[in-house]
């Protein structure tokens, strides 16, 4: 089994991993009494305790779910009150900027920021340092000096490890494809130049022939995974970078009637429907992040910010490649989630 730079949070991340059964979708924050999400629950911001708001990019994905419960078990460990919101859909950026403003105008301490769109997000970025307001950027970087430090997978180094994988698993030739979730944030540029340029540099018998970006979106993805395969039949592989897009990945196989291992599908990120598709064999491999590991790191950092510490210019929260081979192993339970 390959291990991939993982933080030391394994014993927290098995504990905390289990309080992800039963967490719903739609955006959402920690129980209090001031600020409140779709789920009904409130915060209150105004308390003795410092205040960490967190605008992620999403909160329908399973991804976002665990990255919460860690920065739930890092609020409860430091004493910090903490909310966690992210828009409807990761392609929602306008609904992440307006998420971000009203974080803003509660007067925080620190804020916790996974950009959608680093460009779009600039202005309330500066704003934030103007009042003084450290800034922690998780699993997506953003395009700017202003952040004191980001919480996240290199990004760059997982997609190469995910491109060696597919690259093995068909033999070193043929054409591949890529189904990636986004252009506009340093996360799925990250992904997308990270599997490209391994391929590129490293197999010259393989062939990408053609990128699409399916915004994260299942259905999206899975419609732009029957195109693919009709223009181009005799496809070795396609990646999904990360858990929308390889979930669409594999459901647009499914539906083109192509039988279990003949295409090579490698994803990004866990949660259920990927777990499932590697242990029937519809997936190949995927590379899984430490979701509970970035969410108490991020808010870790918040508050060593907040205490006027010096930080790193990056936290990498680590990654792990599994397969139906080693999912049942201690090591990978701990860092997948469902």
């Amino acid at each position: 089994m390959k291990k991939l730079r993982l933080s030391a949070l394994a014993t927290g991340v098995e504990v905390a991993a289990l309080a992800l059964a039963g967490c719903g979708g739609g955006s959402s924050s920690t129980s209090g009494d001031a600020v409140s999400g779709s789920d009904g629950a409130t915060t209150d911001t105004t308390g003795d305790k410092p205040y960490v708001a967190i605008v992620s990019k999403g909160f329908q994905h399973q991804f976002w779910q665990a990255v919460k419960t860690g920065a739930d078990q890092a609020a409860e460990e430091f004493g910090v009150t903490v909310t966690f919101e992210g828009p409807d859909s990761e392609a929602d950026v306008d609904q992440q900027i307006q998420q971000l403003q009203t974080a803003l105008d509660k007067n925080p301490q620190a804020i916790g920021f996974a950009a959608l769109d680093s460009q779009a997000a600039t202005p309330l970025l500066q704003q934030a340092e103007a009042a003084g307001i450290p800034i922690i950027a998780f699993d997506s970087g953003v395009d700017s000096e202003i952040p004191v430090t980001t919480a996240s997978t290199d990004n760059k180094a997982a997609a190469a490890e995910a491109a060696k994988q597919m690259a093995e698993g068909i033999n070193h030739e043929g054409k591949v494809a890529m189904v990636v979730h986004d252009q506009t944030s340093v996360t799925g540029q990250d992904r997308r130049y990270g599997f490209k340029d391994y391929m590129e540099q490293n197999e010259p018998k393989i062939e990408i022939v053609d990128i699409q970006y399916g915004g994260g979106d299942q259905a999206k993805s899975a419609d732009l995974t029957k195109a693919i395969l009709a223009a181009h039949p005799d496809l070795k592989g396609i990646y999904g970078s990360n858990e929308g897009s390889a979930i669409g990945v594999v459901q647009g196989v499914k539906e083109t009637g192509i039988s279990d291992g003949e295409l090579i599908v490698v994803g990004f990120d866990s949660g259920k429907a990927q777990i499932d598709a590697i242990r029937n064999g519809l997936m190949y491999g995927a590379i899984t992040q430490n979701p509970v590991g970035m969410g108490y790191e991020t808010v870790k950092a918040a508050v060593e910010a907040i205490e006027g510490k010096e930080l790193p210019k990056t936290i990498d929260t680590g990654f792990f490649w599994y397969t139906k081979d080693n999912i049942d192993t201690d090591e990978i339970k701990a860092v997948i989630y469902e």
